[in-house]
């Protein structure tokens, strides 16, 4: 499979996602109840409070928003691939995830035919999905999938294709780059940092520049698993 593939008209994506509010009280009454029953369980096994629990809010897209969408894909320049690299980011996650939509479906020249992300089809396309619909943004044809057969679904995941059907564990993307040698950056934020990087450093321009980064990561690492020599820093193009 991977070796038919066409890495030009894949769309690797990375989304950075904090909870709705700063704070637990920043909830009205109904929400502080839901978030109260939705973390009931992870707050008993861990001994967590109700007001610190929120914190993880962000990982649930009912409770959670997109703050940065970034997305790379390869081209040709002068005869050379290169690995061009963008993002969608702001406040306003309606207007960033109108903007990422309108990519998907606007693309005539080349257009995209599959979408790539590390842990992507347990997190990034359904977290996705799911805040464009409550957002009222109808969804793309590469992300809608209902009454689709699973190979008619271009979506990849790294993380899927590593575990060879073994489905017992996550394996993140920073051991996989370590064990294929991919560079990673030794200034990146941890992706348990973006709430309070966005919330109390108010910095969403690190959390963009984070994000652009792992979307690098993901195609150096798809491009291991095709036998291919990961793409050099000077091979990429930032906008």
């Amino acid at each position: 499979m991977l070796d038919q593939l066409r890495m030009e008209e894949v769309l690797f994506l990375d989304i950075e996602t904090v909870p709705q509010q700063s704070s637990f009280d920043g909830l009205d009454d109904d929400f502080r109840k839901l978030w109260e029953d939705k973390s009931r369980y992870s707050r008993e096994k861990h001994g967590t409070s109700l007001v610190d629990s929120y914190a993880e809010a962000g990982i649930y897209a009912e409770f959670g928003k997109i703050i940065c969408i970034s997305v790379g894909y390869f081209s040709t320049r002068l005869q050379e691939r290169v690995f061009r690299v963008t993002s969608f980011y702001g406040h306003d996650e309606h207007a960033l995830l109108a903007d990422f939509c309108a990519l998907l479906e606007t693309r005539t020249n080349h257009p995209f035919r599959v979408l790539c992300a590390h842990n992507g089809k347990e997190f990034d396309f359904p977290y996705l999905c799911r805040r464009m619909l409550i957002q009222g943004i109808r969804l793309p044809q590469m992300l809608d999938i209902a009454g689709k057969k699973p190979w008619e679904i271009a979506h990849l995941d790294t993380m899927e294709l590593w575990k060879f059907g073994d489905f017992k564990n996550y394996t993140s993307i920073k051991i996989l780059a370590k064990v294929f040698g991919i560079p990673t950056p030794k200034d990146d934020i941890d992706g348990s940092q973006v709430r309070s990087v966005y919330y109390e450093e108010n910095n969403l321009d690190r959390i963009e520049i984070y994000c652009k980064k792992d979307v690098v990561t993901v195609a150096r690492l798809l491009q291991c698993f095709r036998g291919e020599v990961p793409v050099t820093d000077d091979q990429i193009i930032y906008v």
